[in-house]
């Protein structure tokens, strides 16, 4: 994961925004944000706006159960690059037009290919997911109806995935003659629940994906993404630096043992000390502020 930059580090001036990327204000913005038909937005697979510190990527083929092509992993891959680095984005939700969230690949642009397209576009969509995972801003996936196959991966690269109560999630790969989500489903859930959802292709529901760890919130479908703005505002609040190296400290410490995870941690700490941000918090823990929706007076600082 690229090193977080400064706290409250101003956005860099950009170009004047394209179909892609604009910033509008919530009043321009409904929940469902639908592309217009016909617009150049409407043949966009990934759409990008901001309100505020919070950026909002939509997938956006809705015709298509927003099925995963190689134009979106393209997008994604690119979209998430640039939101990395833009300083003035504290938090991104991920989310899709539409009442599916992600079908799976696309194979209809695999016909007639060679195997050698088939390949590389295998490969772009390893590279999308992984720049959805290296962002060092906070990314919440919110999902609702069918989160198949490369769904399922876009979504479990996100931090963590708020649900509406509709989600379902299908793991089918084997079953259309490829190989997929081995990695990360058995990171998240486990190696025997990812053998027994890829081995069966069985719809797994929102309650199960809670219980077996894939899904942290289930909201009402109505609520999803009202809930997803409250959850990124509290996010967006908190200090950019101390968010994105609690988040970088997780990511590297799952990847080895206890000891050495603590000292990524106190390499981490070391750099909240030397960016001298922390004394906000003291004050305002001081204060019976809190930061980030702690209650005061709780213990919570550190």
């Amino acid at each position: 994961m690229p090193d977080p930059t400064a706290p409250g580090a101003p956005a860099p001036p950009g170009p004047t925004p394209d179909p892609v990327v604009s910033e509008r204000t919530t009043s321009e913005r409904t929940a469902s944000d639908p592309a217009v038909p016909g617009s150049a937005a409407d043949e966009e697979p990934v759409l990008v706006h901001r309100d505020g510190a919070v950026a909002h990527v939509v997938l956006n083929r809705p015709a298509a159960r927003n099925a995963l092509n190689l134009a979106m992993c393209h997008r994604l891959r690119e979209t998430f690059a640039r939101l990395d680095a833009d300083g003035g984005v504290r938090a991104v939700l991920l989310r899709a037009n539409g009442p599916a969230f992600c079908a799976g690949a696309d194979l209809r642009e695999r016909k007639g290919r060679d195997e050698s397209w088939v390949r590389s576009r295998r490969l772009a969509s390893f590279a999308a997911y992984e720049a959805i995972e290296r962002c060092a801003k906070p990314v919440v996936a919110l999902v609702r109806g069918a989160v198949v196959g490369s769904g399922g991966e876009i979504a479990m690269s996100c931090d963590f995935i708020v649900a509406a109560g509709d989600a379902t999630f299908r793991f089918p790969e084997p079953h259309w003659g490829t190989v997929g989500a081995t990695q990360r489903l058995q990171r998240v859930i486990g190696r025997r629940r990812a053998k027994e959802l890829l081995f069966t292709a069985r719809i797994m529901g929102a309650e199960e994906a809670m219980a077996a760890g894939l899904v942290a919130r289930i909201v009402p479908a109505a609520e999803l993404a009202a809930a997803g703005e409250r959850l990124a505002e509290t996010i967006a609040r908190a200090p950019g630096t101390a968010m994105a190296l609690t988040k970088q400290a997780i990511d590297l410490g799952a990847e080895t043992d206890l000891a050495t995870g603590i000292r990524i941690e106190m390499a981490a700490i070391e750099r909240c000390l030397a960016d001298g941000g922390w004394r906000a918090g003291v004050d305002a823990f001081a204060g019976g502020a809190g930061r980030g929706g702690a209650e005061p007076g709780n213990g919570a600082a550190r």
